[in-house]
């Protein structure tokens, strides 16, 4: 599955294209690589994921076609969530 797909179906995401715009910034690492949108992701994979003020780690359990909202979080598991540091300017 594509990792753009997977960002929004899992609802780490809420939009594709967002998803898609994160990946071309370079903010999504794939097992320590940065990865692209159209990456495929595998189960047992570890997703490191920069969303501006914290960045998420998660493992991929699951990578369904689709899946209902509230069966989403069971697609990943969360390692490490971590909010981070401001910038004194």
């Amino acid at each position: 599955m594509r990792l753009d797909k997977f960002l929004k179906i899992s609802r780490i995401i809420k939009r594709r294209s967002v998803a898609k715009e994160i990946c071309e910034h370079g903010r999504v690492q794939i097992n320590g690589r940065i990865a692209k949108a159209g990456h495929d992701v595998e189960v047992g994979d570890v997703l490191k994921i920069d969303l501006g003020r914290r960045i998420i780690t998660v493992e991929v359990l699951e990578t369904p076609a689709t899946i209902s909202a509230h069966m989403a979080q069971e697609l990943y598991r969360v390692m490490e969530n971590t909010e981070k540091e401001e910038q004194p300017w």
